[in-house]
């Protein structure tokens, strides 16, 4: 019997989430113990975070062309979990590169295609009940945290071979859960019309307050980079044993779903997109500079629920302004350029810390620190009149 109601979706995004979950924090770790370079790691990163930026709009176009969203995210999260596979026996970085890049382009339409079926069918229950998307991304963001948590009592400083595991069978199982989502018949044909009215590329970035929003996301999102992919590596070299590594990571998905469920929505009420960007920056400067200075778990653990002000009150900022900016026919192509601009720097930024951390593990992370600090006047002048003006894109 098919599942139709919200708790298939649950079961898809929580399979979906907690294999990332289990996977995205260690992914450096476990390619430095097959023998990789920081200048590698940080090479093999980036070339996987390009593969994501052309694999996702690409397949997700094809999904909705073709209107078989439920068949292509099944094969997308099958062909990624056979990827993972394997890197067991991968030992060289060329094969290593080229495995990466291959769950790369599997894996980046999938979240895309989950939130296409599932936003696209949230509507009235038959007793008056809403289907709320937040539910079942409330329940993705919690099985993240449970994978990241879970996979640290199973790895230790010199194997990580459970992260494979563990992220295999999660995505098959997120690939087995799509049998249970009902079908979605007319996608393709609604969503073939509504892609000729897709606005120029010219008329967006035409909108100033939107070209600081993509310069401003860019920057504190981008600065991440150096934390997502040496963090692990760096404390792991301190001392700090796995089962406390998956803690402080947990600790800031923990904060980011704290964030956007609570604390967000009021300070945007209270201080507005602008004052929600500049605290973003600013928490990034402290953050990062912090980083760069102590290895010690104790001060880790109190700076890592920043990660809910430089991510997710950001996040929430830049969508407040982009629904006060942009018209509902140019959303999606607006959307399209928010994630791609800081993809596209977090993949430069990516490739540039493997060659800093290399050179210098601690002081690598002031950069990251000086592009906060490059972002906060930024924002400060550039959406100084964002709240409640909207500007119409033509």
């Amino acid at each position: 019997m098919r599942i139709t109601g919200p708790v298939a979706y649950i079961l898809l995004y929580v399979a979906l989430y907690a294999a990332f979950g289990v996977a995205s924090p260690f992914w450096p770790k476990f390619f430095e113990t097959k023998g990789l370079a920081p200048e590698q790691i940080g090479m093999l990163l980036a070339a996987a975070m390009l593969m994501r930026l052309a694999s996702g709009p690409s397949v997700a176009f094809l999904a909705d062309f073709i209107g078989t969203l439920r068949f292509l995210l099944a094969s997308c999260a099958a062909l990624a979990a056979a990827a993972a596979a394997a890197l067991i026996w991968a030992h060289t970085f060329l094969v290593l590169l080229l495995i990466a890049l291959a769950q790369a382009a599997a894996l980046a339409p999938t979240t895309s295609i989950a939130d296409a079926l599932s936003v696209n069918v949230a509507k009235p229950r038959v007793a008056g009940r809403q289907f709320e998307y937040g539910w079942i991304r409330g329940s993705a963001s919690a099985a993240f945290i449970l994978g990241t948590l879970g996979v640290g009592q199973f790895i230790s400083s010199a194997d990580f071979s459970a992260i494979i595991w563990m992220n295999a069978g999660l995505l098959i199982a997120a690939a087995g859960a799509t049998a249970l989502l009902p079908g979605v018949a007319d996608w393709a044909a609604r969503h073939r019309a509504a892609r000729s009215s897709v606005p120029e590329v010219g008329s967006l970035l035409a909108i100033p307050p939107f070209r600081t929003v993509i310069l401003v996301s860019a920057l504190v999102y981008g600065s991440h980079a150096m934390h997502d992919a040496f963090a692990v590596i760096r404390w792991t070299e301190a001392g700090i044993s796995p089962a406390v590594i998956s803690f402080l990571w947990s600790e800031a998905v923990i904060a980011e779903v704290f964030v956007f469920l609570l604390i967000g929505p009021a300070f945007l009420d209270r201080w507005g997109p602008r004052g929600a960007a500049v605290l973003a920056a600013g928490a990034g400067i402290v953050r990062w500079c912090v980083a760069g200075l102590t290895t010690s778990a104790l001060v880790l653990a109190l700076i890592q629920p920043l990660h809910g002000v430089t991510f997710a009150l950001l996040h929430l900022a830049c969508m407040r302004i982009m629904g006060n900016l942009i018209p509902r026919s140019a959303a999606a192509t607006a959307q399209a350029f928010y994630a791609f601009g800081s993809g596209l720097v977090t993949v430069a930024l990516t490739f540039l810390s493997g060659i800093l951390y290399a050179s210098h593990p601690g002081a690598a992370f002031f950069p990251m620190a000086a592009l906060c600090a490059v972002a906060l006047p930024l924002a400060w002048v550039g959406l100084a009149n964002t709240r409640d003006h909207t500007i119409s894109a033509t």
